[in-house]
This record gives C-alpha cells, structure tokens and sequence, in this order.
C-alpha cells in the first residue's frame, strides 16, 4: 500500500501537514492538491485544531505543480487550465482557514511552491531551504497571487529581481529580506514551528482568529480603510468584554511576560 501524498499528524493542538511525495521534490499532483483542499477544509471545522505547520519531506518543500503530470509522462494527464485552476483553490483554502498557518520550509520552494508557501502566515526556514520564481523561464505566468504577494512582502525591486531573473534566494538572504522569520538548521526546523504553534495557541482562540482576519483583510485595503476595518472590528468585539474577564486576561499575560523574561 503506498503512502498518502498528504501526511496530516496533530498533536497537542496542531496539525502538521507534510507534502510527501519526495522522489517528485512534493510536486503539486491532482491528487495532491486536491489532498489539501479537502484537508484545509476540514481543520477549519475541527475544534481540537488550532494552528497548523505545512511542510515537505525529503530535499524539497514544493516543487510547484508536476509538470510530468501536465504533460501526460506520467499517465493521467491534466489541463493546464485545469492545473493552474485546482492549485488557486488550494490557496483560497489556505485563506479561507481561519487557523495560523506555519510554513516550515524545509528545503526548494520553487514557483508554485513558492507560492504555496507566501499562502503561509509564518514563514520559518531551514538553511536548506531555496526560494525560486522560474515562471518566466517556464512560460507561464503565476495565478495564485505570486506576483501580487512577493512584491508587497519583499519589495517591487527584489520581487521583479527574482521574477525576471529566476534566480534561486537561499534561507540566509531570505530572512535579511523580511521573507521568513528566521533561519535554523534543518534538525530544529520542525521543533521551532512547534514551539511557535504553542506560542499562538496559548492566545484567546477566538481573538487569534480574528486578529488573523483583520490584519489579512487590511493589508489587502488602503491604509486609511484597513484602519477603519480594525476600528469596526475592535468595537465589535469590545461589546463581550467585561471587567473580570479583562483581570483575568491581564493576569495571565503578566504571568507569561515574567516567566519568558525570567
């Protein structure tokens, strides 16, 4: 029996999901990206589920889509409309899940895997990982908000550097870039995304949640709007407040603070 293209283990509140066809360096298959439609779905109905850790076996993080696949080598060959169509709805899946989503970057994150990783709320990479866009020297053009994405995270002059070039970015330039949080060696990759989940975890649920949605549906507004929707939101949720609860909460974040500054 052959193993699932999509490995999904949770424990202590998160999922971890891994792509995992490594002889494929993760390529995005049709069974694959429908594995993590299905799956994004699913934990966004899961109460036991509060944050989640993607992540890649083996030397790649995601290859993009499967461009064998694509062009009928390895049976079962797809549109490339189709293709480009069935990977967006991955990352509408991606938006669409109100848990943090971890990108634990293991190793080549390349075009639509690159992609699948600027889908990701956190970024965490190993010094294994590589960054590529190679959609022009493809032929295609990006249709999951690649070109959209990239430049508002990095900056329109290294975003077009990397587009127009193809150039790989390793982990180290990455993080000086502001692309990942931080670079670790690739034994404590998985360990770090873990401890940044309990970290979040141990926020209000219902907060967190919320939080994730302003700050993404902001970022997508004018600044001026993007304030206005965090006013509406504050407003709303000040309604459920009371004093108690507001005690209670202090006193559990200075209980934190004391215990991380020792």
């Amino acid at each position: 029996m052959s193993e699932p293209v999509l490995q999904v283990e949770k424990r202590e509140g998160t999922a971890i999901l891994t792509l995992n066809r490594p002889k494929a360096m993760n390529a995005l298959s049709r069974e694959l990206r429908s594995a993590l439609v299905d799956t994004f779905a699913q934990l966004s109905a899961d109460d036991t589920t509060g944050a989640v850790i993607l992540t890649g076996s083996g030397r790649a993080f995601c290859a993009g889509l499967d461009l064998k696949e694509l062009g009928g080598e390895t049976g079962g060959g797809a549109e490339a409309a189709d293709a480009i169509g069935s990977g967006a709805d991955i990352i509408k899946a991606m938006a669409a899940c109100d848990r943090p989503i971890i990108g634990a970057i293991n190793g080549f994150a390349i075009t639509g895997g690159f992609e699948l990783a600027l889908a990701c709320d956190v970024l965490i990479a190993s010094t294994e990982a590589r960054f590529a866009d190679t959609h022009a020297r493809v032929g295609i053009l990006p249709g999951w908000g690649l070109s959209q994405r990239l430049s508002r995270t990095i900056g329109i002059y290294r975003a077009k550097e990397l587009s127009l070039t193809g150039n790989y970015l390793a982990a180290e330039q990455a993080a000086e870039w502001g692309l990942v949080s931080r670079v670790v060696p690739p034994h404590e990759l998985l360990s770090t995304a873990e401890t940044l989940a309990q970290d979040m975890l141990s926020c209000v649920p219902t907060v967190m949640r919320t939080y994730k949605r302003v700050i993404d549906d902001g970022f997508a507004e004018t600044f001026r709007d993007g304030l206005a929707l965090e006013t509406a939101a504050n407003r709303e949720h000040s309604l459920a407040l009371t004093p108690e609860l507001i005690a209670e909460r202090r006193q559990s974040v200075q209980a934190r603070g004391r215990t991380q500054t020792g």
